[in-house]
């Protein structure tokens, strides 16, 4: 590099000195117009390196100027994609808010749909425990029905058997709405306009005590009931009056005379508001005028299951 350099100020030198003689030598002029006398072999040899450096500065220049326009042309693609760059960031960071939007709507609507399903799921495990509970109660509750049927069927079978010695329009036992019915006419149990109970009235009475003092689940409801015929005595004043009457009287032998629990039975007079027959005839009044003695299994079970 130094070589060059020194040749290059000897080139220079040279011009300067030879300017009055000699025409200017510039790069690409290899051969002067008129050659002085005497030229050193230096002289020579500078100029040739002198016509060397110029052309590779020529062809420099010329890969410079390649150089600068590549270097333009990357620039302008460099502008572009930096233009381009931007856009895309700008989108990109459009996109990206539109996402997080998204997503915290979405996380929102799931925590909404998360609760809702919770508190669904909570109230459908209620209802479902309370199906649960009501099918327990319903299932003890037949249970308990079943097991009172079966005393009222036996019960029946046992009354039917035991009072089989009086004929059909005398007394009669059924069975109705899961209750035992032993109907017996007023000419089995009083005189007519009476409440005091006759002696083959009192032989029922006391088959029927036997069997309800076996039976200590049985309650007992008594309802006496009398034809649509008005009466009016010193004792009673009607009907009605005579009904509880004759209720209360089989209710009281009972427990006096075959100590059947007070708590388990009830009288009622029904008077003529309740007719088994029409009253038209004297078929029907005889039908009407009755004591009907129903007798149900005890209903606590039940009732207990009913509150529950």
């Amino acid at each position: 590099m130094k070589k060059k350099i020194f040749l290059a100020t000897l080139v220079v030198a040279s011009a300067l000195f030879f300017n009055s003689c000699a025409p200017v030598y510039m790069c690409g002029d290899l051969k002067p117009s008129k050659t002085p006398a005497l030229w050193s072999k230096n002289l020579k040899n500078v100029v040739i390196e002198r016509d060397l450096l110029c052309s590779s500065l020529a062809l420099k220049g010329k890969e410079n100027d390649s150089l600068k326009t590549e270097l333009s042309d990357l620039t302008n693609k460099h502008n572009t994609l930096t233009g381009q760059n931007t856009d895309l960031n700008g989108k990109f960071n459009g996109l990206q808010s539109k996402y997080n939007s998204l997503v915290n709507e979405n996380l929102s609507q799931t925590d909404r749909l998360s609760k809702a399903l919770t508190a669904k799921s909570e109230e459908l495990n209620a209802k479902e425990k309370m199906l649960t509970d009501r099918e327990k109660s319903i299932a003890e509750m037949r249970r308990v029905i079943a097991r009172q049927d079966s005393i009222t069927s036996r019960l029946n079978g046992i009354l039917r058997n035991a009072l089989l010695g009086f004929n059909s329009d005398e007394l009669s036992v059924e069975i109705k709405n899961g209750k035992v019915y032993v109907s017996m006419s007023d000419k089995l149990l009083f005189k007519s306009g009476s409440s005091a109970v006759e002696t083959k009235g009192n032989e029922a009475l006391k088959l029927l005590g036997g069997v309800l003092d076996k039976n200590p689940d049985i309650d007992i409801l008594v309802e006496g009931h009398t034809d649509n015929v008005p009466i009016k005595t010193a004792v009673y004043k009607d009907n009605w009056d005579l009904s509880v009457a004759r209720a209360t009287s089989i209710v009281r032998i009972l427990a006096t005379d075959y100590k059947i629990g007070p708590t388990r039975m009830t009288a009622s007079g029904k008077g003529e508001f309740f007719p088994k027959a029409g009253n038209d005839t004297a078929e029907g009044r005889a039908m009407n005028r009755r004591t009907e003695i129903i007798l149900s299994p005890k209903l606590e079970e039940i009732m207990q299951l009913l509150k529950n």
